[in-house]
């Protein structure tokens, strides 16, 4: 048979930094149990039972150097994931091998792992999307007084500044951050609940001292540092748990995907584009094309993202009683690949808001196109404070405006509004005056001001919490 190359994840492959895949790698997950078996042995040790230094100090030994080979050995044998693990540590250690996993249940390392990698996880997200905001912040500053259209319904309203847009940007991420912020000051380990959230198996480890195995659970929280368990459970922890964290990666995916669709259409009027590298290929067949492709790539990741948080919603209307089992295949993919996929989003983000290119000519010629549609309340303002009656001149300009917009429309001709209102001498104000009533930054409200509180206020506090280091990632493609 020809040799032949088995399916690698493009989340792997190409969009996924290298900290969030360890996280999701075999190595961390076996090696996050062995941690937690011996955090129980030591626990159960200082509480009374019959467990030496010499057994623990055997299980530090072999935290790392998985034998991989013998626990899928084992599997095969037994279809047991979390014993075959026991089985392989105890060919390691085999002092301590009578004692490993002693009262727990198989969630005790599973479900205590991923409560985990949830934070651990999730810590890199907040650092990455500080790193965004840290990016976005600076392009903000700079161009807080540039003058740009603003829209709705994607039809040129008023003015705003591409300083003031950016804002939009950086808010929408800073809630997603106290969000995710919220999700983690309430995450709480599993512990020692045992088969059925009865803790059954530790009472009759301690003779029936209640005491005892609560304390054991704490000793075992402590180590990890989480300051609490779950107060009740199955066999599990609620899995509306994983619901509320792949929300939370959902509307992280949500806020990049709202910055890639506006870039995108930036893009489009040619006033502000994503980086581009001087051996950048755009187009197989068309060698002029600057495409957003990296903008396109967060949308495309968003929606996996988006659509992963379903995953989570369904499986926790699913879960019967105690426990069931049809979470355990769903969850593989569903967390692992929910992180991974915003951690290839975040990356991106980073790198594109790195290196934004703004044509300020391109965006000056846009607004003056429209600015003098837009001015006309303010010439008709102009007008009645020189006597004119509003009525009269509202019927002017208003056929005026039609007229030069048809020009436009109709001809490809220039805007010459301006002209034709400077030559109506109904029109109690001349061209120069006309003119001074319509530069652009009489019609930017506060943004400028609105972009130096809001950083002051809002983006300062989370960079200094997050940024101790610039990041930046070029992406893999």
């Amino acid at each position: 048979m020809e040799n032949r190359r088995g399916y690698i994840s493009a989340l792997s492959g190409r969009y996924a930094g290298e900290d969030m895949q360890y996280l999701f790698s075999d190595e961390f997950k076996f090696s996050t149990w062995r941690k937690l078996w011996i955090a129980l042995a030591k626990a159960e040790k200082q509480l009374g039972l019959d467990i030496t230094d010499e057994q623990i100090d055997e299980m530090q030994a072999h935290i790392y150097d998985i034998n991989f080979d013998v626990a899928t050995a084992r599997e095969k044998e037994v279809r047991h994931d979390v014993m075959s693990h026991v089985f392989a540590y105890g060919v390691q250690c085999p002092k301590a091998a009578p004692i490993i996993h002693l009262g727990a249940t198989s969630c005790f390392v599973g479900d205590n792992t991923d409560v985990i990698i949830l934070k651990e996880a999730s810590e890199i997200v907040l650092k990455k999307a500080a790193q965004v905001v840290k990016n976005l912040s600076a392009f903000a500053k700079q161009y807080k007084a540039l003058p740009c259209l603003a829209y709705t319904h994607l039809q040129p309203a008023q003015l705003t500044t591409v300083g003031k847009r950016a804002t939009l940007w950086i808010n929408d991420l800073i809630t997603d951050i106290d969000n995710l912020e919220y999700r983690l000051s309430r995450l709480k380990l599993l512990g020692s609940k045992g088969t059925t959230g009865t803790q059954a198996s530790f009472m009759e480890l301690f003779g029936g001292d209640e005491t005892k195995v609560k304390e054991c659970e704490r000793l075992i929280a402590e180590q990890f540092g989480f300051s609490e368990c779950v107060p009740v459970s199955g066999q599990t922890y609620s899995r509306k748990v994983d619901y509320y964290f792949l929300s939370a990666l959902s509307a992280f995916a949500q806020s990049a995907y709202k910055f890639a669709d506006d870039l995108r259409l930036l893009q489009s009027f040619e006033e502000i584009e994503e980086p581009f590298g001087a051996s950048q290929i755009g187009s197989s067949a068309m060698p002029y094309k600057r495409n957003p492709m990296r903008s396109e790539r967060i949308c495309s990741l968003s929606r996996f993202v988006i659509n992963d948080a379903l995953n989570a919603s369904v499986t926790a209307s699913t879960q019967w009683f105690e426990r069931t089992l049809d979470d355990s295949a769903n969850r593989r993919l569903s967390l692992s690949e929910g992180f991974l996929a915003l951690d290839g989003v975040l990356n991106l983000y980073i790198n594109i808001t790195s290196g934004l290119v703004v044509y300020e000519q391109v965006i000056n010629r846009r607004v003056l196109e429209k600015l003098p549609f837009m001015a006309t309340e303010n010439i008709m303002m102009d007008s009645v404070k020189r006597g004119a009656d509003r009525q009269e001149i509202h019927e002017i300009i208003r056929t005026h405006s039609h007229a030069a917009a048809a020009a436009v429309k109709l001809e490809g001709k220039p805007n010459d509004l301006i002209d034709r209102l400077a030559d109506d001498g109904r029109i109690p104000l001349s061209k120069s005056e006309i003119l001074d009533s319509i530069k652009p930054d009489k019609y930017i409200g506060r943004s400028a001001s609105q972009v130096d509180e809001f950083i002051e206020t809002y983006v300062k506090p989370i960079v200094a919490k997050y940024c101790t280091d610039d990041i930046k990632f070029e992406p893999n493609v």
